[in-house]
């Protein structure tokens, strides 16, 4: 059973990896330029971190002063005052990268937020919120610099998160779900134009994303505007200590390096940090498989989806 949820990992994510960094350009001519959003903490930090450090130069989109000032010291690195949820900072943005000079070759939706509201009683406000950052905000950004990324046949990606295949946290895998399907969508509407479409689905690294969802729910639970259970109230009250025992998100940074260096790089980049998170996301893959497949006019058999799964292998091997 291990061996055929590897097998099929590979076929929904890519091989199971670490990505070790990729040789980049030596000299500052050839050096290629990245917009990265949500760079000021977490797994945006570390993605900027690692891509200065590995030969391109990062554009770093944040929002508060002091972030922007911190980011502006980093070698490699220039600081962009950025919302995605704000048109004109979006347009600006474009405008700033245009008088570089340096043309862009690639951008990583990284920016997101989370919520913890119930689907059955929780305020609307919280959905605009949440898919207003994770889902409009990628679409917004990539729609305003395509043509940027066409120019250098560049690459675009949006850090997505394994609870997309899990479907289980409620407003927050509605967004990340919604991600996915907006990966394969963009791709086939632009297929041709040169520009590579990818999505990267972390499972529990360590960033400030938990943080933000714990105070927001604890303050809008003080304000009644949500009832916690006291296993969720003392779950959001732990949550720095949580955050302090994940993994940073080392490999988190590096596959994003490899889809932006790869000669053939993949559709999607799953990275967990353990084999634990690895097989359960690939397992719940599989059950909505399963669960589609199930009591229909057209059902397949177990050999018959054992074929689907050998020529999808096959597909997989020949796109490496």
């Amino acid at each position: 059973m291990t061996r055929t949820l590897t097998l099929i990992a590979i076929v929904i994510f890519g091989p199971l990896t670490h990505y070790a960094p990729a040789a980049t350009a030596a000299d500052h001519d050839a050096q290629k330029a990245v917009l990265v959003t949500g760079s000021s903490s977490g797994i945006g930090l570390k993605i900027t971190e690692t891509l200065a450090a590995n030969g391109f130069y990062v554009y770093a989109g944040a929002r508060k002063a002091a972030d922007l000032e911190r980011l502006d010291a980093m070698d490699n690195v220039s600081s962009v005052r950025l919302d995605v949820t704000v048109q004109d900072e979006i347009d600006a943005a474009v405008q700033f990268v245009k008088d570089k000079g340096r043309g862009l070759y690639g951008v990583v939706n990284n920016a997101g937020v989370g919520a913890i509201s119930p689907l059955t009683s929780g305020p609307e406000s919280d959905m605009d919120f949440v898919f207003d950052v994770n889902v409009y905000g990628p679409y917004r950004v990539n729609k305003a610099f395509l043509p940027l990324l066409e120019e250098s046949k560049g690459r675009t990606t949006t850090i997505g998160s394994i609870s997309g295949i899990f479907g289980t946290s409620g407003i927050y895998s509605m967004s990340k779900m919604a991600v996915e399907a907006y990966t394969d969508s963009l791709a086939r509407e632009i297929e041709g134009n040169g520009v590579h479409v990818s999505i990267v689905e972390p499972g529990g690294f360590k960033s400030n994303i938990g943080l933000s969802r714990a105070a927001r729910a604890l303050a809008a639970a003080d304000r009644g505007e949500i009832e916690l259970t006291d296993k969720q109230r003392t779950r959001y009250e732990n949550e720095e200590a949580r955050r302090a025992d994940r993994k940073d998100p080392d490999e988190v940074a590096d596959a994003v390096l490899d889809l932006l260096t790869a000669d053939n790089p993949k559709r999607r980049y799953m990275v967990t940090p353990n084999e634990r998170q690895a097989h359960g996301t690939v397992k719940a893959a599989m059950r909505r498989v399963v669960q589609i497949n199930h009591d229909q006019p057209y059902a397949y058999d177990r050999e018959g989806l054992i074929d689907v799964l050998d020529e999808l292998l096959a597909e997989t091997s020949k796109e490496q």
